[in-house]
């Protein structure tokens, strides 16, 4: 049984990363699943697919890559909130990374957002992870 299921799914992508891998398998759930979906509307991932087997639920992740330097899209992914200590942020507070060229990823009472739309709906909440 997995304890921080954000840490353990940024550690698949990121080790993905480093192997070069094309596609990464992760098991499912619905905060994996919200976190899938920003880091495919902000460009960090080339496509996913949720398959709904019967047993085993995973996310199937295809990984972007420079077409001819092969370097990933993904720089790096930071697990900020931990399930030992937890850190939250209020709206006025909320962090940017790379001043603006990655993203925070925001638990909030509207959901999980991102950084830069907790700015524009005036929320807070606990940040979950730095990606850039």
């Amino acid at each position: 049984m997995v304890t921080d299921q954000i840490a353990d799914y940024l550690t698949r992508v990121r080790n993905a990363i480093n192997a070069k891998h094309r596609v990464v398998e992760v098991p499912s759930s619905n905060l994996r699943k919200e976190i899938t979906k920003i880091l495919y509307d902000k460009g960090y991932i080339l496509s996913y697919k949720f398959e709904d087997a019967d047993v085993k639920k995973t996310i199937k992740i295809a990984l972007k890559y420079h077409p001819e330097s092969k370097v990933s899209a993904i720089r790096s992914l930071e697990r900020v909130s931990k399930p030992g200590l937890r850190k939250y942020t209020n709206a006025s507070d909320l962090p940017r990374v790379l001043n603006g060229l990655g993203i925070a990823i925001i638990s909030t009472s509207r959901g999980v957002i991102s950084d830069k739309e907790a700015r524009s709906l005036n929320v807070g909440g606990e940040v979950l992870c730095y990606i850039s």
